[in-house]
Parts: structure tokens; sequence; C-alpha cells
């Protein structure tokens, strides 16, 4: 298969291709095939997925945007489902940078009309377009949310949550993955008292560099 595709591709669990890391983590539940738009070679990269509930303090809203920043400039590929309001900040902050970006909508993609600000970064063959949904698919629910999220952390090399609300879904998906053993991260921020009970390590925007490095670094935390 080419490493860039422009109409979706089927990435079947046999195929070479194949997310092994979706197949580690989610075991019996790895969906089947998993929907590709953009350059697959994106996927050989470590990875970030980012997470964020919807509602997020004032001051954390700001941390988020100064490490999102550190992220782009120091060349990290971000994976996510760029959803919640703060999420969506931040994919536009990583659209308009050099690194690769991987983006994995709660729908499936066959159909799927593209906004505008992908159009550049899919023709730079700096944006990979994920869906683990089967075509009939084709509206986001809360349920496919959830699906998806799991996909997303499951396929990443770390995690970073820059928020999750007491009590709220995302704690609840951040205490789920926390089990995994994955490198949990989160912002230095007392607000996220419940991310650092959890075991994330606290983050700041002057840090990214250290920690990641280049883009070719390894992964925070991995053995390092």
């Amino acid at each position: 298969m080419k490493s860039t595709v422009r109409e979706p591709a089927r990435l079947r669990r046999e195929s070479p291709e194949y997310p092994q890391a979706v197949l580690q983590y989610l075991g019996r539940e790895a969906p089947v095939a998993i929907d590709a738009l953009g350059n697959l070679e994106i996927l050989q990269r470590p990875t970030l997925a980012l997470f964020c509930s919807v509602k997020c303090p004032g001051r954390v809203i700001v941390q988020t945007y100064d490490v999102v920043r550190a992220l782009r400039d120091a060349g990290v590929t971000v994976i996510g489902g760029f959803h919640s309001p703060m999420e969506r900040e931040c994919l536009d902050l990583l659209l308009r940078g050099g690194q690769p970006v991987v983006v994995c909508p709660a729908r499936s993609i066959v159909g799927l009309r593209l906004p505008p600000e992908w159009k550049g970064p899919l023709a730079q063959e700096r944006l990979l377009v994920l869906s683990p949904f089967a075509e009939q698919d084709r509206r986001m629910t809360a349920a496919l949310a959830g699906e998806r999220n799991r996909f997303v952390a499951a396929l990443a090399d770390e995690l970073l949550i820059a928020h999750a609300e007491a009590g709220g879904k995302t704690e609840v998906f951040s205490r789920d993955v926390a089990a995994w053993g994955k490198p949990l991260l989160t912002l230095a921020d007392d607000t996220n008292a419940n991310l650092l009970a959890l075991g994330a390590t606290p983050i700041r925007a002057d840090e990214v560099r250290v920690h990641w490095g280049t883009a070719d670094a390894t992964p925070l935390l991995s053995g390092s």
C-alpha cells in the first residue's frame, strides 16, 4: 500500500499497516478494520494523545495553549479526536505548524466532508485521518466518542490529559487508561490533583523540549 492515500483506505487486522498497539491494548475489542486517509508513515512515529474535558479552568486553558505551541514547535506528533472546545483550539494551533497530526473523528470517514483547514496539511503529507468505525456510522454519538477515545489512547505512545473535570467522563476514562501503564501526563496545576493522584506526570511548556527533544526522540518516560 502507498504511504499516502488520497481516498479512505481500509487497514484490516491482517494488514502490515494495522497498528499493533491497538491490538495489544484493546485485544478482542480492537476494530476489525481501520479506515485511513493521508500519510500512513506517520504511524511509524512516536505519538502523544491529547485529551481535555469540555469544562476547563481558565488558567489551565492558558497553560494548554502554551504546552501545545511548545509541542508543535518541538515537532511532536499529536493524535486526538479534537472534539471538546479546548481540543479543537489545540488542533487549530497544530495544523498551523509543520509537524504531523493524527485526527480520529468519532464517525466513519467514508463520505466525510473535510474541513478546509485540513486540506493543506493533507497535501503536505503531515496529516493522517483515522477511523475505526463502519461506513454506516456517519453520525457522531456519545458511545462512538467513547470508543474513539479508547482507540486513540491505545494507538498513542503517551497520553496528555490537559484537564479532567472531577467526576466527569474524562476522569473516568483517565482512570481506565491509567491502568494500562502507559506514560500519563497532565498540566502542572492544582486543579489537576485528581490526575496527579492517578500517577500522571506534571508537564510545563518550558519542559517540552527537555522531555521530547527532537521529533525523532524517544517518547517521554519510555525507558529514559
